[in-house]
């Protein structure tokens, strides 16, 4: 876990055990002491890749620095109706107050990370890398974009900060492709930015634009709702010049002949909103 997701992750886990825990845990409050200890065990209820064990870590090391966190699993492991993922030991309140957010995240990054991995699997005969969107839940993203990697896809950029994406509107707006990369590198040069500029285009005399006015400037072009034959002939117009992302409604059935193609990357945005959460609870050992 780097610096940067550290501190992420503390920003998010504090917001969100303040909007549960609000003026108090009244439930344990009223019927636990507070200086009782005790342990807990997360049970695995459905098949799946496991995500999230090493942010239930962070969440209880959070509120209880001096509990004991004994993980069985490690993120990204196949894990089976039954199984066990951790054990945790710290003050009963600890356990409680933790609870919700823990079995939360680790619900949501593992349906995420199944997904993934099933995506991803279909891809291993290929040289295409699986890449995901900004299509995710606000405030989540950290940890959704989190399980896409555990899961065996790459992360895209993580939000309108770390990369120019001129997209259809940007472009509209802009009035042409040729006047949208012009004025973003004009931009990123004035400003010092090390970013890139990725363009999408929407038809074959896009790409051919994008080559015309491109070169040295963008690094990769999106290919956006193309079928798999305009996909290949994208690709032999742009011969190597530029990274290429396939993007557009793609899915497990489909995938593959998009792969197939020879295209870098694929994006899908399903990996994280389509993604169902698994099963998994948190058993006080007594």
């Amino acid at each position: 876990m780097d610096l940067q997701f550290r501190q992420k992750l503390e920003q998010l886990v504090k917001a969100a055990l303040e909007e549960d825990i609000g003026n108090g845990d009244h439930s344990s409050l009223s019927c636990i002491s507070a200086n009782e200890k005790g342990r807990a065990e997360l049970k695995i209820k459905q098949d799946g890749i496991l995500a999230g064990v090493e942010v239930a870590r962070f969440i209880f090391e959070y509120r209880e620095p001096g509990c004991q966190f004994t993980a069985f699993k490690k993120d990204g492991d196949s894990m089976k109706a039954g199984d066990k993922a951790f054990e945790i030991a710290a003050h009963e309140h600890t356990i409680l107050a933790c609870e919700r957010l823990v079995l939360n995240c680790m619900q949501r990054m593992s349906g995420i990370a199944t997904l993934t991995r099933q995506y991803a699997d279909k891809l291993r005969p290929y040289k295409t890398k699986l890449l995901d969107t900004r299509k995710t839940t606000p405030n989540f993203r950290l940890l959704e974009k989190e399980a896409v990697r555990i899961g065996g896809g790459v992360n895209h950029r993580f939000g309108l900060y770390d990369m120019i994406m001129l997209k259809d509107n940007h472009i509209d707006y802009a009035g042409g492709i040729e006047k949208a990369i012009h004025r973003a590198y004009q931009y990123v040069q004035e400003n010092n930015l090390n970013i890139k500029i990725e363009v999408e285009t929407r038809t074959l005399d896009d790409v051919k634009k994008v080559l015309k006015v491109g070169v040295g400037k963008v690094f990769r072009v999106m290919l956006d709702n193309y079928t798999p034959a305009q996909i290949t002939e994208a690709l032999k117009i742009i011969d190597g010049v530029f990274e290429t992302e396939a993007s557009g409604g793609i899915n497990l059935d489909t995938i593959e002949s998009y792969a197939a193609t020879g295209v870098d990357y694929v994006s899908v945005g399903g990996l994280i909103h389509q993604a169902r959460s698994l099963d998994l609870s948190l058993k006080a050992i007594v």
